[in-house]
């Protein structure tokens, strides 16, 4: 078993980094462990883990402001915003489960609550709101962390509104522990919203249903969720069907409903609220309409929306399965864990324009392919440029993201 390390304080982990740093010794960064399938394997020696770096440190609900050490389990910050009426803005998912399923691991609730805040924004996870109002990076105003020498650094701070130098919050968010660990950070809250409505636009195949969630997003009535998935009940249950979401107030929430309803003319649209509704949309939030069966691979690919439906067909015809959100921009992906499947998915982003991550799969599959697109020369230039400046040593999970080595021959 490989070592592991998780310091209590800031002080501590940053002397654990310069001595690794002096060693030259390469370290896995986690949090928990719940993304551990994601991306390529890290080639190191030890774990770092941030998981003892735990608690809220501020919580100025009337500034909409909160910090927490970067171990905090996310389901604690949510319970802590929750009682005071407000809610993290991106909706990150919890995916802890889904994974497992992926490895072969046994699923089970706890695994999801796991996730921590650090490895939440280190990955950059949004959610289905992030077609609204932007990705978990967009909502970071402060960050203090560890990078590759063991030094602390800070960007940014406490309030939503400020000019502490260079923005290094939307830098490290991302960057999946490769440029230094977060040890502390600082996020931007809003109210969460009274009621929820959900749209169900039944019986659409890909092409419609972003017709339709495009004039959706397009009208004024604040539509704050896009989906379509290919079978709303899950294992030939209600069929096909698109998902508009609605948030506010509850009177808004239902006269925008209905007005949105008329709009687009879908027969058969039905409203849920509230409960319905925001169980249909943790769903979609969680990839839980993915169906993944043990073992399998997942992608994520994003896309600009008009591309996402031939992109999907493509996928599917080589043997995936899975699902639209963020109004067809984002095509969630599960399949066998082979070459064949992951050079389509990686054809299908490349033809559309768009992108992809590998979220999971077995390491032999993660150690053969691109898990994210090569960068550019130029960029790839500058990545490494930045890299070093952050991680002179090489020591912060190298290989998570691309294989250093084959690319530098």
């Amino acid at each position: 078993m490989m070592p592991i390390l998780a310091p209590t304080s800031e002080a501590a982990l940053a002397e654990a980094v310069a001595q690794a740093a002096r060693d030259a010794t390469p370290l896995t960064i986690l949090g928990a462990g719940s993304k551990a399938a994601m991306l390529r394997p890290v080639a190191a020696e030890q774990r770092l883990s941030t998981a003892m770096l735990d608690g809220i440190v501020l919580h100025a609900p009337a500034e909409l402001v909160l910090a927490a050490r970067a171990g905090t389990r996310l389901c604690r910050i949510e319970e802590a915003l929750a009682a005071s009426g407000q809610h993290l803005i991106a909706e990150p998912p919890a995916l802890g489960s889904l994974l497992a399923r992926a490895t072969g691991m046994a699923p089970n609730d706890a695994m999801d609550d796991e996730a921590t805040l650090g490895g939440t924004v280190a990955a950059n996870l949004s959610g289905p709101r992030r077609v609204a109002w932007g990705a978990m990076r967009d909502h970071v105003i402060g960050v203090r962390a560890v990078n590759g020498t063991g030094e602390v650094i800070r960007s940014g701070g406490r309030v939503l509104k400020n000019v502490t130098g260079l923005d290094l919050c939307k830098l490290l968010a991302g960057s999946h522990g490769t440029l230094a660990v977060m040890t502390e950070i600082t996020l931007k809250v809003l109210p969460a919203p009274e009621a929820s409505a959900t749209l169900i636009l039944p019986g659409l195949d890909p092409d419609a249903a972003v017709a339709a969630l495009s004039a959706a997003l397009g009208s004024p009535f604040g539509v704050s969720g896009a989906a379509w998935l290919p079978d709303l009940a899950g294992d030939a249950g209600e069929g096909p069907a698109a998902l508009v979401r609605i948030e506010d107030f509850a009177a808004s929430v239902a006269y925008r409903s209905e007005k949105l309803a008329a709009q687009l003319g879908v027969p058969g649209t039905r409203i849920v609220v509230d409960a319905p509704s925001r169980a249909l949309w943790r769903g979609v939030r969680d990839a839980e309409a993915l169906a993944v069966r043990e073992g399998e691979a997942i992608w994520r690919v994003s896309v600009r929306p008009s591309a996402g439906p031939a992109a999907y067909r493509a996928i599917v015809a080589a043997g995936g399965h899975g699902f639209l959100d963020w109004g067809g921009g984002l095509i969630w992906v599960a399949g066998p864990a082979s070459l064949a499947l992951h050079a389509a998915v990686e054809q299908a982003a490349r033809q559309a324009g768009g992108v992809w991550m590998v979220l999971a799969a077995p390491d032999a599959l993660r150690r053969q392919v691109a898990v994210i697109p090569p960068e550019a020369p130029a960029l790839a230039r500058l990545s490494a440029r930045v890299k070093a400046a952050f991680d002179p040593e090489a020591i912060l999970n190298p290989g998570r993201m691309r294989d250093e080595r084959a690319e530098a021959a």
